[in-house]
């Protein structure tokens, strides 16, 4: 396949360089491009992701993630492009899993799946792996789409014919956005294999039960109000 792997990275100077050796390493001469979009940083970003061989860094000098996606269609080439957070882990088998869900289903325009914690307690560790079971067919049926921001394939096509991503769209309810928007160019695919692995930092810093209801509050706005819940959030870096 031919993918494009965009990851957004603002003040990621800790958190950089493990993803991409994960993406180096799990999926070794894979993507056509790996691009990371430098979000204002003032830190050491720039400098651990351009250490890694064949890492592209670009700039945004536009704060928010919405703009940064955006920086990556715009200097992407790929087909496919594939957007993961600075944050998280690649596993083995990740882009094998993508060529046989994209050969199953030709007419998927996006392909999405959940993310696991990596250093989370027992309980936040279970209830992510539990509750989208429950939470994933439901989106489904209120909205008819559901994409996980920090783990999703879009077709480079698909996301022109939508006008691209909604830089209006601070931080909650983007993904929910762009699975709404996409919804209405073709398919959208969630496969609960297809897994990345994240930190727990906003989890820890929130609260689980606060985070989740703003994650909800954030689908249900944008799917069934065509709006944000909220333009406030609070970026969390350690």
């Amino acid at each position: 396949m031919d993918i494009s792997l965009v990851i957004p990275a603002h003040n990621e100077e800790g958190f950089i360089g493990p993803c991409l050796d994960s993406v180096l390493k799990n999926a070794p001469g894979k993507f056509k491009q790996i691009i990371v979009v430098d979000n204002t940083s003032t830190d050491g970003t720039a400098k651990e992701a351009g250490a890694r061989p064949g890492v592209r860094v670009v700039y945004e000098p536009n704060k928010g993630l919405t703009h940064a996606r955006q920086k990556g269609l715009e200097e992407s080439s790929g087909e496919f492009l594939a957007f993961i957070d600075a944050d998280e882990r690649m596993p083995e088998g990740w882009f094998e899993k993508a060529e046989y869900y994209f050969s199953k289903y030709p007419e998927a325009v996006v392909l999405s799946g959940p993310v696991r914690y990596y250093d989370s307690g027992f309980f936040a560790k279970w209830l992510i792996i539990i509750g989208p079971w429950i939470l994933y067919p439901l989106a489904f049926l209120i909205g008819g789409h559901w994409v996980l921001g920090g783990n999703f394939i879009v077709r480079r096509s698909a996301l022109l014919a939508i006008g691209g991503f909604d830089t209006s769209v601070t931080f909650y309810g983007e993904d929910a956005n762009l699975g709404r928007r996409l919804a209405k160019v073709g398919r959208s695919i969630f496969k609960m294999d297809f897994t990345v692995y994240t930190s727990a930092r906003r989890l820890k810093a929130e609260g689980t039960i606060r985070l989740h209801t703003r994650y909800i509050l954030s689908f249900l706005t944008q799917s069934i109000l065509h709006r944000s819940h909220t333009s406030k959030y609070t970026d969390v870096r350690t």
